[in-house]
């Protein structure tokens, strides 16, 4: 098929007007990568997703479990079939580790339910594994464990570097990795509901800006996680800051934003699975306006996706996005057209065959949680055009992975025949034909 053939029957069946968005289920095999694609049992694999931390949290109440259900429910609805969420609460209230190699069973069967649920939804996960920030506990609650046992550590930063401190979330990933789901009995590493882990959620080292530190950290945890776990997929949790490996690339980088990260030599180590990136231009420029915001989304994403496609060689997700009703002046409009910028730049890539492969915003609630909110709370019974255009770029994504499986089943059959034609060419070959 010529590629302008291609590109018309994406566009028409595409614009198809379609009321229901079908999701495949979740549990039909693992999500692997070839190349700059994911694949699902041999076909490409795109998908439009959404973050979710609390699930876990809420689901240790088995009172509140009809919550984990019901988003998931509306998320089917809406084409959505990836979730991202937390496998951890460190310390503090409501833990999962209460203290190094400690756990709270509640809260691990909050998780089992989890993942159960999401199979019987047809999403599947990504479970991030720690915070760099305080809230459920992150880097700074391990720093304090090694620091009550004696260790002498000056910053946070030292979680990256301290062995005690590494040994402590070595343990976690274990345990977590290891973990027999009771509601399902099967083993977290040997689930495949789970799409990937994440090795921390957005990672900064601010003490060590020139890189050294979290690239180290990255890549003896990659390999940690791989001996534990070479069913799943993993990426590291990067928002996707360059750093010292590509200088000609910082400008890209809002300004004063040197972090310690950098988004091509730490996907390019060979344990990590696929890139991430995530964008806030309402933080990152927040003195600056709507077009400047979305001027710099454009410019942001076109190169993560240029340069997972060329230098890395990996799929790209971006598994964060938003934008906060907290905003001045904000409008939903404003929002949706947002929206709308990350969707098509992800489209446009995948249409082709290009590195990115879908998109998670930030985040989905249900009714009823009004002490979740933090401005970028999407409930979508009660935002129907952000909830529309979510809507449409699920099926728009469905629609590619179909034709893309069409495509190969066609070459597939294409070689099959010709391999039997062959065979019966050799094995007729100098028999008179006919009578």
């Amino acid at each position: 098929m010529t590629h302008w053939v291609l590109v018309l029957v994406l566009s028409l069946l595409i614009n198809l007007q379609c009321r229901h968005v079908q999701v495949e289920a979740a549990f039909d095999g693992f999500v692997r990568t070839k190349g700059i694609h994911f694949m699902l049992n041999g076909k490409p694999y795109y998908a439009n997703g959404f973050n979710a931390y609390w699930l876990m949290y809420m689901a240790c109440d088995p009172s509140q479990r009809p919550k984990i259900s019901a988003v998931f429910r509306e998320a089917t609805s809406h084409g959505l079939s990836v979730a991202r969420t937390w496998a951890f609460s460190d310390g503090g209230y409501r833990p999962l580790q209460y203290s190094p190699g400690s756990y709270n069973e509640q809260m691990f069967k909050g998780l089992d339910f989890v993942i159960a649920e999401a199979r019987r939804y047809g999403i599947k996960l990504v479970l991030s594994l720690v915070n760099n920030y305080d809230s459920f506990g992150g880097k700074k609650q391990y720093v304090n464990w090694a620091r009550s046992q004696g260790q002498y550590l000056v910053s946070d930063d030292d979680f990256f570097r301290n062995p005690v401190v590494k040994g402590y979330y070595k343990n976690h990933v274990k345990t977590v990795l290891n973990r027999y789901n009771t509601m399902t009995g099967v083993a977290y590493k040997n689930d495949p509901t789970i799409m990937a882990w994440e090795l921390m959620n957005e990672p900064r080292c601010t003490s060590d800006p020139s890189g050294r530190t979290i690239q180290a950290w990255i890549m003896e945890m990659a390999s940690f996680v791989k001996s534990v776990d070479r069913n799943h997929l993993l990426e590291a949790g990067l928002e996707g800051f360059y750093g010292q490996s590509t200088p000609q690339r910082k400008r890209f980088n809002p300004a004063g934003f040197n972090i310690g990260t950098d988004f091509i030599a730490n996907n390019r180590i060979p344990g990590i699975d696929f890139a991430t990136v995530h964008s806030y231009p309402d933080q990152w420029l927040s003195s600056s306006n709507d077009q400047s915001q979305l001027y710099f989304l454009q410019n942001w994403l076109n190169s993560h996706i240029q340069d997972s496609e060329f230098i890395l060689r990996k799929p790209l997700f971006i598994t964060e996005f938003g934008k906060s009703s907290k905003d001045p002046g904000f409008s939903t409009h404003q929002r949706d057209i947002l929206f709308n910028r990350v969707y098509y730049k992800i489209y446009l890539s995948a249409k082709r065959g290009g590195a990115a492969a879908g998109g998670l915003f930030w985040q989905l609630l249900t009714e009823g949680m009004d002490s979740f909110r933090d401005g970028y709370e999407i409930i979508l019974s009660q935002n129907p055009s952000t909830a529309s255009v979510i809507a449409q770029q699920s099926h728009k994504l469905y629609q590619i992975r179909r034709i893309f499986a069409r495509m190969r089943n066609i070459e597939s059959w294409k070689r099959s025949r010709a391999a039997r034609r062959g065979q019966w060419v050799g094995t007729n070959k100098g028999k008179p034909i006919g009578n």
